[in-house]
């Protein structure tokens, strides 16, 4: 079932659409990543130009990570503190990733520029968890067990402004998470991420918090920063495309929710090497897809502009002449939509307990 995207200019299945963003989605909840860096070349495959694909699924991120966090929320598993000091940097590295972003697309290098920053970053994560996991691996069949530093010190926590975090119990330098926050920033705007892959461990191993408070506080950021990413994008380049959003969104919460489900009943330690070898191997294919596969696709993507229904006409305007309201209307419909969700999981998990007890 094919439908036109009146902003991307291009046409996409709506089944492969939202099945591919649903399994990224499970992806998600079940390795505890953003599926950022999976679902984005995955959009570009199918066609929608890589400027497009980060946009979008920049507000999908949104979406998803407001969702996450609000049940962290309500669970009481996020510093605060911690995470306003990440989004300062943040507010900054994402200013400066748009700025750089405008600056290779104004030379016309955007649409090469985006595939080989995740070639590479798709390369190396890969690799390192594909390493890891081999690791971990031989560890558990031969009983190995290592005591792990968790906290090394490093040139970041010797800078100067220390603050009490009583959340997370530390007293380190406010610059630590404000860095952090300016490189996640920079990545997200560029690559359309959430940048959980970077966040997580610069929590763990840079910053020192407690296990149980990085997940909500990594999404608490990723909120903050989805949010500015998507209302830049709209405003500057008018490429949020609510029909593909929509898309992406449903299915993303709906796999989000089922993975962390299944995370429950499952050890997914063997499945991370799978997890690294489907990194490469897209990796990979976006290499192959930038400099090999003949460019047929873009061809087939202003046929069609012509027969816009009445929504479509709607959406193409409303982005072209109210930019920043269309922003806005689009970051509110991803938290409304991630709100929701968190909240119907969290009345369902109610009565399933109600009715566990009372049988």
């Amino acid at each position: 079932m094919e439908i036109f995207l009146p902003i991307a200019e291009v046409s996409v299945n709506i089944i492969t659409i939202f099945s591919l963003s649903t399994i990224v989605g499970i992806l998600s909840g079940l390795f505890g990543v953003g599926g950022g860096f999976l679902m984005t070349p995955f959009l570009i495959f199918l066609g929608v130009p890589p400027a497009y694909a980060v946009a979008n699924e920049a507000n999908n991120i949104l979406a998803t990570s407001v969702s996450g966090s609000t049940t962290h929320w309500l669970k009481n598993t996020l510093d605060y503190k911690m995470g306003i000091m990440i989004v300062v940097g943040g507010v900054f590295g994402t200013i400066l990733g748009i700025l750089t972003f405008t600056y290779f697309k104004d030379i016309g290098k955007i649409n090469i520029v985006i595939p080989l920053a995740y070639m590479y970053i798709l390369a190396i994560i890969g690799t390192a968890m594909l390493v890891e996991g081999v690791a971990e691996i031989d560890r558990v069949r031969k009983k190995i067990f290592l005591k792990k530093k968790l906290h090394s010190h490093y040139w970041i926590h010797g800078l100067p402004l220390r603050m009490k975090f009583k959340k997370s119990k530390l007293y380190e330098s406010a610059f630590t998470p404000i860095i952090i926050g300016l490189f996640v920033g920079f990545i997200a705007a560029i690559m359309g991420i959430g940048g959980a892959f970077i966040l997580v461990p610069a929590m763990i191993y840079i910053i020192g918090m407690p296990t149980k408070l990085i997940p909500g506080t990594s999404l608490f950021v990723t909120v903050f920063v989805s949010a500015i990413v998507t209302i830049l994008h709209a405003f500057n380049y008018g490429s949020i495309d609510l029909i593909l959003v929509s898309m992406l969104i449903l299915g993303s919460i709906v796999g989000v929710q089922c993975g962390q489900k299944i995370g429950e009943f499952i050890d997914s330690t063997e499945l991370k090497t799978l997890l690294a070898i489907l990194l490469l191997l897209v990796g990979i294919a976006i290499a192959y897809d930038t400099f090999f596969a003949p460019d047929v696709i873009k061809e087939v993507a202003f046929n069609g502009t012509k027969n816009l229904g009445p929504f479509s006409t709607f959406i193409r305007e409303l982005s072209k002449n109210f930019p920043i309201q269309y922003g806005i209307i689009s970051i509110i419909f991803a938290v409304l939509l991630g709100v929701a969700a968190a909240f119907i999981r969290r009345f369902f998990s109610d009565l399933r307990k109600k009715h566990f007890k009372k049988a």
